[in-house]
């Protein structure tokens, strides 16, 4: 059971839906990477199809779906295992693979929660949180070394197909390639799985894909272990709504598209505001990036929330306690937020 030390008077069902998705919260929501934008109407009819059919099941492991993302990654379906979300694909990772953990910091939260034992590289502010991948250096004995590209909380881009050398000088460390917004931005890594046994490659579909309420993820795996994911999970992983949601995203691949460069735009848009107000940004290929703020960040999310406004405070390693990360939402809410950022960092140099 995962501890909740540090936690001060509060439950742990409480402290989980205050860090998760901000419980009853219906202010201007930017503490999580939710895609601001709903889900295309395509995926939303195709859904509603299959509603009066949820007495049946789907086909066993949701082939379907493995189908027309291995059409979609160009990627055999003996590769292809799915899951509700992909965050319990990487808990499940981690129960096998995790015994020391090799990680780049500052990364996504749930891997310094659930890794074991773990070692860090530092990613340099100077830097711009950016590192060339062929400088990563591995401990010995690290059993899985997870890469989020781009990464999590940053927006950056880490390119693996750039650094192959280090997959392999380290045969015996599972290099865990987190691409839950490639959509947005670097080189995918999905094939080189077919040539290395020590790569997994996770993807989901609630980021570029706006479908986070569906519970849709999956993972590129060797053969060997797609079949053992498989094997130990429910043979039904997907409700009926979510698996065809999930398929009607892919065949109109060239709306989500579209929208994606439409959210970079955004995300552009409010770090631009954000500099002229003082606060340093740095380099996002996705519709989120990290912050610089001139105050301490538990202060500024509270004044944020006190003005309906949720933001995420960047509690990482290696970080100070004035980093926050700005997902986008819509212009008109960006420029709610630019406004109450401007009255608060105002007050802050009375």
């Amino acid at each position: 059971m995962i501890g909740l030390r540090g936690v001060k008077g509060i439950g742990y069902k409480a402290a989980a839906i205050n860090e998760k998705g901000g419980g009853e919260f219906k202010g201007i929501k930017l503490a999580l990477c939710e895609n601001p934008l709903p889900p295309i109407k395509e995926a939303v009819e195709a859904a509603k199809l299959e509603l009066e059919k949820s007495n049946y099941y789907t086909e066993p492991y949701s082939m379907r779906l493995k189908e027309e993302i291995s059409n979609y990654i160009d990627i055999p379906t003996n590769y292809i295992h799915i899951n509700a979300g992909s965050e319990l694909i990487l808990r499940q990772l981690f129960s096998i693979f995790g015994k020391k953990t090799h990680l780049l910091a500052p990364t996504y939260p749930l891997f310094e929660e659930i890794a074991k034992r773990k070692t860090f590289t530092q990613l340099r502010e100077d830097k711009g949180f950016l590192m060339d991948m062929i400088e990563l250096k591995i401990p010995t004995r690290t059993s899985i070394a997870p890469i989020v590209n781009p990464n999590n909380p940053t927006g950056g881009v880490f390119n693996i197909r750039d650094a192959l050398e280090v997959i392999e000088e380290n045969p015996k460390t599972i290099f865990l390639i987190d691409e839950a917004f490639i959509e947005f931005g670097g080189k995918p890594a999905v094939n080189l799985v077919e040539q290395y046994e020590n790569l997994i490659v996770t993807r989901t579909f609630s980021k570029g894909f706006s479908l986070a309420g569906f519970r849709v993820g999956y993972a590129i795996l060797p053969k060997k272990w797609a079949r053992y994911m498989d094997e130990h999970n429910d043979a039904y992983p997907l409700c009926r709504a979510s698996e065809a949601a999930a398929v009607a995203v892919l065949k109109n691949i060239d709306k989500v598209m579209e929208r994606v460069r439409k959210l970079k735009r955004w995300t552009g848009e409010l770090a631009k505001s954000l500099e002229r107000l003082g606060i340093k940004t740095y380099p996002s290929e996705t519709y989120f990036f990290l912050a610089k703020i001139p105050l301490d960040g538990e202060q500024f999310a509270k004044e944020l929330k006190e003005r309906n406004i949720m933001i995420k405070i960047a509690k990482h390693q290696g970080l100070g306690k004035n980093f926050v990360k700005f997902t986008t939402s819509t212009p008109e809410n960006n420029e709610v937020v630019i406004r109450a950022v401007k009255e608060i960092i105002g007050e802050g140099k009375k």
